[in-house]
């Protein structure tokens, strides 16, 4: 069933990017119901990387989960998301306080769109002088926007401190962000800010809390393959086992 979910996946996405360049900076693909999935991109290390964010419209507005990576794309997807929905985005979340995720949060917050972000992101945004959302988040609330509801929730450590993931019951959507690896990665990536001993038992609690994701997505690369958040698991017992065997 999981397989055959990562098919249709896969070919939602490769039917609603149809006529989007693969060179294109922001590229936007229809998830499920009101659900948009969009990736932008950005140079790291000689490397040009993709981020996955996520927006959601509602009959209230559209809310924006995560900003682009690429600041040049902020005003852009607001553009983007008019045009094609005829509605303005009037709220934003940080879910850690990255360059990939809070970046975006001054820039939107001068656009009149509500920002937010978990108590732990303001936190450390605070201590190194960058820009805050305007409201801190409770670790684990419940929001209704018009006609849709979602949980923000924060499981514990794991890519970074702060990592905050979100649930949709109703249509069975995780958004990860950097919580959660793509089935594609080959590892764990960036860790200066990890605990990956505690990445394990978060990952057990969002499995446990939130039962049978139908999407889940990642923060980088593929999200068309459901088996992502069973595929950080293991990359992480894998990396936990290779440094216990370094230690004996």
């Amino acid at each position: 069933m999981r397989k055959l979910a990562s098919v249709i996946l896969f070919l939602v996405a490769l039917s609603n990017s149809f006529g989007q360049s693969k060179n294109s900076p922001l590229q936007i693909s229809h998830l499920t119901g009101d659900f948009y999935v969009y990736k932008s991109f950005h140079d790291y290390n000689g490397t040009m990387i993709s981020a996955n964010a996520m927006y959601l419209v509602t009959d209230k507005g559209v809310v924006l989960f995560d900003a682009p990576w690429d600041k040049s794309q902020f005003q852009p997807l607001l553009d983007t998301i008019k045009a094609k929905h005829n509605k303005e985005v009037v709220m934003c979340f940080a879910t850690h306080s990255h360059d990939d995720r809070a970046g975006g949060l001054d820039f939107y917050r001068q656009k009149g769109v509500k920002t937010y972000s978990g108590k732990l992101t303001d936190n450390i945004l605070k201590k190194n002088n960058e820009k805050r959302a305007e409201f801190i988040v409770p670790n684990d609330t419940i929001f209704t926007v018009g006609n849709h509801t979602f949980e923000v929730y924060y499981p514990g450590k794991g890519h970074a401190p702060d990592n905050i993931v979100v649930w949709f019951d109703k249509e069975k959507v995780l958004y990860g962000a950097c919580f959660i690896k793509s089935a594609d990665a080959k590892d764990l990536g960036y860790l200066a800010d990890s605990d990956v001993k505690e990445w394990k038992k978060s990952i057990e609690k969002v499995k446990t809390k939130f039962k049978n994701p139908i999407y889940i997505i990642p923060g980088h690369e593929d999200w068309t393959n459901t088996e992502s958040l069973n595929h950080t698991l293991k990359l992480v017992d894998e990396y936990l086992a290779q440094k216990s065997s370094a230690k004996k």
